[in-house]
């Protein structure tokens, strides 16, 4: 895993193999001026749960940091809950997709997707 970025004002790091998939993904459908997002939200059988998507929108606190031309935000409210993760894209035989590592969450459940 190779990390460009460690002083990122979110406290999140973007991977290089990360930022060259969200990189990948925005230049295929032409949508250059989308970020990608980090959430967290209420849910999940743990309590908290991730939300990683492309958005066009700006909110009053985001947070962005720029990873190889992709710009990473994060709300407000989700940037205590995120600070020191790691999102990596992984592309193996047994899994493929984006993961995050975040030594905030304590706990975790059998769906994997969410944590307290």
């Amino acid at each position: 895993m190779t990390v460009q970025n460690e002083t990122a004002q979110s406290g999140v790091v973007l991977t290089d193999s990360a930022a060259s998939k969200a990189k990948a993904l925005l230049d295929q459908e032409g949508r250059n001026d989308m970020s990608l997002r980090i959430e967290v939200q209420p849910g999940g059988c743990a309590g908290l749960r991730y939300q990683l998507y492309f958005d066009d929108r700006s909110l009053d606190g985001d947070i962005v940091d720029d990873f190889s031309g992709v710009k990473l935000t994060v709300d407000r409210m989700s940037a205590p809950y995120m600070k020191g993760a790691v999102i990596d894209f992984v592309d193996s035989i047994e899994k493929q997709g984006f993961t995050i590592d975040n030594p905030n969450a304590s706990g975790s459940c059998a769906c994997g997707d969410s944590f307290n």
